[in-house]
């Protein structure tokens, strides 16, 4: 009793280790599979963070140097303006003596410059400029805008030839102001006033630079303005004050150079700081972009994923438990019974204590190995006599209309007096039907079945005068045996949705071939034809099961073709060369041993092509 238990108790521990080890697999399998997918997605991750990154810094240098030079571009416009505008013919008679002129020519003058400067400040909405032509001739002094009285002061301080930010006396409202530049014509010393000097100021709002950077921000998502050390900086109007302000202070403590990029974190936040250096102002075109909001997405979907894998990674631990008692435990038993179902034993059954899918699975096992046995003799006794029926159906198939049509066609031709077609139709419908009522035999061979359709089509061609056709089948094929009845319904699909539906005379060719160990006979007619579709409709439904809608009458000859000849002989529809409907009918040429078979009674023919 001692060594029995201890034997039970080694039993149970051997299977626990077993138990302990499946389970082992399926965990590990799982953290296999798990690892690779952390390190890839990792290494994307940070992959995809710094190159976004670094093509945001060079986007974002990009843009605001493209920004920088359009403000550049059009400082420059206004300068060559200037330069231009200096030596127009008029300008320099404003700044003549004026000893001939009189009181027209001088309104005329000034009204030819005002006009020319007006001209040149509509150019672009986005920049309009100020220009005002001084002539230290004349004390006198003309401009687009509203300028005050010639002041020889005003010029003294601002002959510096560089635009500067304000003119040193006129300040606009909250602390902004106009950028200004004074040229002169003087051949003295550049910036030296001679007396006779015509000088040429030039100037834009501070408004010019907010449009630009409004423009600037619509279509990014950074904050801009424009900075110089010392100076109030304009900010774009719908900017951040606070942040601003904060980047403000951090500038004034590092001056920009030229091009200046830096990551500054603000309030926790990390801001990319870009800056470019304008050639002609000496100010700083500089943009804010919130890093941790453009590349706040990645990080999140990161931190997502992480904490996703985790709890898969729980889940499959449990799932593997799961499985383990509740799947792979039944699984085992149905293989086990299934396995005695296929060696032949429907006695096996399946039993469960628990409550789930599979007792009931397990009891429709039950049932269904009861009825296997019956339900595969019944199946296989229904597709025999389907067969049986199928096959006789075929045999016993006669046109009635054909026959009513036929004999129309003697009755008008009796009483037409017309004899010949009367003898003419008469013996080629006999010819026709002796053939088609003969069921003695089930096989015919090829030469019959030809004369049969000579009867057919000779009886067509006397009812429609349309029609021709014309036979060619070598005479070494002629002697095949072949099912009877095999053309004619072929040959009748022709004439009734080929040459019936046409207009014209119509022609139906039959030819036929025999090579690679197969006999083929092709039918083809020149009548409207089916389209790509259709034939491919037509074709797959030769290969379906009988349906309703279809007529029998190709699909019977198709599985005549299969049962007497085996499964490599089929029926198929395609394009013919004379433009209609081309019919296949392929069928492999039995060996010589067995071309005896075809000439059995009935009986042993059936028998035969069951078992085939």
């Amino acid at each position: 009793m001692g060594l029995g238990l201890a034997g039970i108790v080694t039993k149970v521990r051997g299977k626990a280790r077993y138990r302990f080890s499946l389970f082992a697999k399926m965990n590990t399998l799982i953290i296999v599979l798990f690892i690779p997918i952390i390190l890839v997605y990792t290494y994307s991750n940070d992959v995809t963070f710094n190159v976004l990154s670094t093509e945001l810094q060079k986007s974002n240098t990009k843009q605001l140097t493209f920004l920088s030079g359009q403000i550049d571009s059009r400082i420059s416009q206004m300068m060559d303006f200037s330069l231009v505008f200096s030596k127009d013919p008029n300008v320099s008679k404003f700044n003549g003596l004026n000893i001939w002129e009189d009181r027209y020519d001088r309104m005329q003058t000034r009204y030819v410059i005002q006009e020319k400067m007006a001209l040149q400040s509509r150019v672009t909405d986005i920049w309009p400029a100020r220009y005002a032509v001084y002539s230290q001739q004349n004390k006198d002094v003309i401009s687009n805008y509203k300028s005050p009285a010639f002041d020889e002061q005003y010029l003294e301080n601002n002959r510096s030839g560089k635009w500067t930010y304000g003119d040193g006396s006129r300040k606009a409202p909250g602390g902004l102001d106009a950028f200004y530049w004074f040229y002169t014509d003087s051949l003295a010393q550049p910036g030296m006033l001679t007396g006779s000097s015509l000088v040429i100021e030039a100037s834009f709002s501070y408004e010019n630079i907010q449009n630009m950077l409004d423009t600037y921000k619509a279509g990014g998502q950074g904050d801009p303005f424009f900075y110089h050390k010392g100076d109030t900086p304009i900010l774009n109007r719908s900017a951040d004050k606070r942040l601003s302000e904060q980047l403000i202070s951090y500038l004034d403590v590092h001056s920009p150079d030229n091009t200046t990029q830096h990551v500054v974190k603000l309030d926790g936040k990390n801001y990319l700081v870009s800056s470019v250096k304008s050639s002609y102002l000496d100010w700083h075109l500089v943009d804010v972009v919130p890093l941790d909001q453009i590349l706040g997405p990645i990080s999140f979907s990161r931190d997502l994923f992480y904490l996703s894998m985790f709890l898969l990674f729980v889940v499959g631990i449990s799932a593997s438990i799961l499985l383990y008692r509740n799947v792979q435990k039944p699984i085992l038993k149905l293989i086990n019974g299934l396995r005695r179902v296929q060696r032949g034993d429907y006695s096996v059954r399946l039993h469960t204590r628990d409550h789930n899918e599979f007792s009931f699975l397990f009891y429709r096992f039950n049932d269904m190995s009861r009825q296997i046995q019956d339900l595969i003799e019944n199946v296989f006794n229904e597709k025999i006599r389907a067969r049986e029926a199928t096959l006789k159906q075929l045999q016993a198939q006669i046109n009635p209309h054909f026959l009513y049509n036929c004999l129309g066609y003697i009755i008008n031709m009796a009483q037409m007096k017309e004899e010949e077609a009367v003898v003419a139709m008469a013996y080629n419908l006999s010819a026709y039907y002796r053939y088609t009522t003969r069921m003695e035999r089930e096989t015919a061979s090829l030469e019959e079945e030809i004369k049969l359709l000579v009867n057919y089509l000779d009886i067509q061609k006397l009812r429609n005068g349309r029609i021709d056709y014309r036979i060619d089948i070598p005479e070494d094929m002629r002697s095949q045996s072949v099912p009877r009845l095999i053309l004619q319904p072929i040959v009748e699909n022709s004439v009734i949705h080929g040459v019936g539906k046409s207009y014209t005379s119509g022609e139906i060719r039959i030819t036929g071939e025999m090579s690679d160990g197969f006999c083929r006979i092709y039918v083809d007619d020149d009548g409207p034809g089916l389209n790509a579709e259709q034939e491919s409709a037509l074709n797959r439904k030769m290969r379906e099961p009988l349906q309703e809608e279809m007529g029998c009458g190709l699909w019977n000859t198709n599985q005549r073709i299969m049962h007497q000849f085996g499964s490599r002989s089929y029926l198929a529809f395609v394009k013919s060369p004379l433009g209609g409907l081309r019919t296949e009918i392929v069928w492999e040429i039995p060996p010589a041993a067995t071309t005896s078979d075809y000439s059995r009674p009935q009986g042993d023919l059936r028998h035969a092509n069951d078992h085939r």
